[in-house]
């Protein structure tokens, strides 16, 4: 009986390895992603900037946005 503790916890610290890597290497594809659309000229950068520039209407933009997504669903 120990034996199959000692098996299950195995193999539970194996899956928790296994599940910890692949969401790291998703960490790492998305941080790439998005340090490659902040580059000057990209979508990223552009929204950056237009945000800096005027917050409030950027906001309100992005309210209307999530109002418009909403009421699809």
């Amino acid at each position: 009986m120990a034996e199959r503790a000692i098996d299950t916890a195995t193999d539970l610290s194996r899956t928790i390895t296994e599940v910890s890597a692949a969401l790291q290497a998703a960490v790492d594809r998305l941080s790439e992603a998005i340090a490659a659309a902040r580059q000057p000229g990209k979508p990223l950068s552009t929204i950056s900037a237009i945000t800096r520039e005027a917050p409030f209407a950027s906001l309100f933009i992005a309210f209307l946005f999530g109002v418009a997504v909403a009421r699809r669903r």
